[in-house]
């Protein structure tokens, strides 16, 4: 019952992540365990060096595979029950595989039975079952996601390419750019990221106890362990680690947690500039019925969706940090510590795929205050300080920075004060021109190009 839940994932936010489900829970864990120990049953099977089984025709090979495919809560709950008795969550896989394998129309797989789990140490069986876990995850559940919000944010950009803001650096008025340009930034950052995800590969080992194959070699010396490990590993999806202790080393999921984090680590900054812009009054929210904003002030339309996104996007990136930082490190030939953490891999996808959906609310009430943009730049007539004394250093005017410096430095200045400035110049004709035609509003550059 999600009022009752120890966790939000699985209470107040269980609707916007209850598709990751599929992949992170107990029971998805123990399905992606008998995938691989069934496709590696099938693979052994089709290895002529090992002639003891005999190579599973099409429908012995879709009868074993219908065992993960159709794999049920009562499934699970029988694999929980044996290990009650096994103290250990892999053996309890091997032997309600083996039970099912009883009960198959193709009575030749129940022969082979014991070729289940061959020359195997679990970590086999489970490298490969998280690593297809979280990629199968990250392509179809959150890649879609953050995609989609790369994109909402580049339409923003497009629909106000030409808008001019007031730029802000460390705080201060600086030169303005545009509000389409600001969000397109984000757009382009968030992009590149996304590509170096689509192109990352995740590796699997499959070595045996300390990754050297030996049990293997030891029963089958001419069978090239090798090229089937490849062959294996890579029908996963997985790219080969040939060279490891008992566990794989997790580099490649390391590698992966990371460019998500940076992703976050973008957002966060997204989310935050959102605020700010919201504050100021430059951006606005549409305001819903029914909804409320404070418990006492009735005015407020709060930035809740983006404060929300922020705080997830923080709690993923925490969990990442650790995740990251532990699973790569092993005491000797291996130590269980990496077990209990990698159990914990779905949290961060879930606090990650949340603020997503929240970004995505936050962006489709989000409005452009046309009227106190301007008013900003109205006020801030000094950013234009840059242009002028760059003109003037075009023109060979004395100490054209010091000029500007003198008159602007800390100070707000005012159309009429800059105007001033300029009709004084003794500069040539045609630039005091173009100077007395500038406003902050033209004073954007290639702003609304670069979108």
């Amino acid at each position: 019952m999600s009022l009752i839940s120890l966790s939000p994932l699985d209470g107040r936010y269980q609707k916007d992540v209850a598709e990751l489900s599929d992949y992170f829970s107990e029971l998805a864990l123990m399905q992606y365990r008998l995938m691989v120990e069934v496709e590696y049953f099938i693979t052994l099977s089709l290895e002529p060096g090992v002639k003891e089984v005999s190579a599973f025709n099409p429908a012995t090979q879709k009868q074993l595979r219908s065992i993960y495919a159709n794999f049920s809560l009562a499934d699970a709950e029988k694999i929980k029950k044996i290990e009650s008795v096994t103290n250990h969550d892999v053996k309890a896989v091997e032997y309600f595989l083996k039970e099912k394998i009883g009960k198959l129309p193709a009575k030749n797989a129940k022969k082979y039975s014991e070729f289940i789990h061959f020359a195997l140490t679990s970590e086999d069986i489970n490298n490969l079952a998280y690593s297809v876990m979280w990629q199968t995850a990250v392509r179809k559940i959150y890649k879609p996601k953050i995609v989609e919000v790369q994109k909402n944010i580049t339409a923003f950009a497009r629909a106000y390419s030409n808008t001019p803001l007031l730029a802000l650096t460390h705080g201060q008025s600086a030169t303005p750019t545009t509000v389409g340009k600001e969000f397109a930034v984000f757009s382009t950052r968030l992009k590149r990221q996304i590509k170096q995800l689509e192109r990352h590969q995740l590796q699997g080992k499959l070595g045996g106890a300390t990754g050297t194959w030996s049990a293997h070699c030891f029963t089958y010396p001419n069978v090239d362990w090798l090229k089937f490990s490849k062959k294996f590993i890579t029908s996963m999806g997985l790219e080969p680690n040939l060279v490891t202790t008992q566990i794989e080393n997790h580099d490649s999921l390391a590698e992966n947690y990371h460019i998500i984090e940076r992703i976050n680590t973008i957002l966060v900054d997204f989310t935050r500039d959102v605020w700010l812009y919201i504050m100021r009054g430059v951006l606005g929210q549409t305001k819903k019925d029914g909804e409320v904003g404070s418990s006492t002030m009735p005015h407020k339309i709060n930035p809740i969706q983006f404060e929300n996104a922020e705080g997830n996007l923080g709690i993923a990136n925490a969990y990442f940090a650790h995740l990251a930082q532990k699973l790569p490190t092993s005491r000797l030939q291996r130590d269980l510590t990496d077990s209990t953490v990698l159990r914990n891999q779905g949290v961060p996808l879930a606090h990650s795929l949340l603020a997503c959906h929240n970004i995505l609310k936050g962006m489709s009430r989000l409005t452009v205050n046309k009227e106190k943009l301007n008013e900003e730049l109205d006020e801030h007539w000094e950013v234009l300080a840059e242009a002028v004394q760059t003109i003037l250093r075009k023109v060979w005017y004395p100490k054209p920075y010091e000029k500007l410096k003198e008159l602007t430095r800390g100070q707000k200045m005012t159309k009429e004060m800059i105007r001033g400035f300029i009709k004084e110049l003794d500069i040539p004709k045609n630039e005091k021109e173009k100077l007395l035609k500038l406003t902050p509003q033209k004073y954007t550059g290639l702003a609304n190009k670069l979108i």
